[in-house]
């Protein structure tokens, strides 16, 4: 039995994802069709998978759940939340400003920016950073430099670089996403320090090279923060946008705050 599904096409400073609204269609395979959608050559084209749908729990308003491009799935993306919320409100799902939203690495709180009842951008909770020390030294990291490892609920491994325009993103990025020291994988981010900011470059794990993530900005904001290299705010730029970062001293959370955008609808047939 087939039935078709509508989807939203929708970019977070160029990190894109297809969103699927699972209060009014059943998802019963979510990986396989991460893989089928994501495909740019014979899907739709994404980063992956994200399904809106009804919180198990009280305390948050609504729940995201997210899978890559190879079908795994994923604790949380700062970039795809924003656009949970850009869609919960525009569409009509909800009136509030702060959505509470269900992810695996716990429950973010979303703060929409409106502008004549458009969502402008959004300012995401994305909870404490965490360092682990066993992390922080690759036993087979080649020439690269020395990287700091954080989580923000995912992991990830942040490479400070002289000039990130010769960093080999895809050779390194891949191979490292799969060190030892990360059982889980890892993101690995590629920075370098700039007058007006830092330049990122994100491999992402499940996904590869990407134009952006929002975890991983988060991750590179509060490393640099944490290394010295620069203040606990941060204007982090990616290929896909910037996102301005803040690591706060009162609470020890870091709050993203950045665009999301709708590309375009459609619909899918799946059995």
């Amino acid at each position: 039995m087939t039935q078709t599904i509508r989807f939203t096409k929708m970019h977070g400073a160029g990190n894109d994802y297809i969103y699927i609204n699972t209060l009014l269609y059943n998802i019963d395979n979510p990986m396989a069709l991460a893989c089928v959608m994501s495909d740019r050559h014979k899907g739709v084209g994404s980063d992956g998978l994200v399904l809106i749908g009804a919180s198990t729990v009280p305390e948050a308003d609504y729940s995201m759940r997210i899978f890559n491009a190879d079908g795994s799935e994923a604790m949380m993306c700062g970039n795809a939340s924003r656009c949970v919320g850009k869609y919960l409100y525009e569409k009509g799902l909800t009136d509030k400003t702060a959505i509470r939203l269900q992810t695996l690495s716990g429950i973010k709180t979303l703060q929409l920016h409106i502008v004549n009842e458009i969502v402008e951008s959004v300012t995401v909770d994305m909870g404490e950073p965490v360092f682990e020390n066993d992390k922080q030294y690759l036993s087979d990291a080649g020439n690269l430099p020395r990287g700091c490892f954080v989580s923000m609920g995912n992991p990830h491994y942040v490479i400070f670089v002289d000039d990130i325009d010769v960093a080999d993103v895809e050779h390194d990025g891949s191979r490292l996403e799969y060190n030892a020291a990360f059982p889980e994988r890892c993101n690995i981010e590629f920075a370098e320090m700039r007058p007006d900011g830092i330049r990122v470059r994100v491999w992402e794990r499940g996904s590869g090279i990407t134009m952006a993530c929002g975890t991983g900005a988060c991750a590179t904001a509060v490393a640099a923060a944490h290394l010295g290299k620069t203040g606990r705010s941060s204007m982090i730029m990616m290929d896909g946008g910037t996102l301005a970062i803040e690591w706060r001293e009162d609470d020890n959370h870091v709050y993203m705050t950045g665009p999301a955008e709708f590309v375009f609808e459609g619909k899918i047939e799946i059995s």
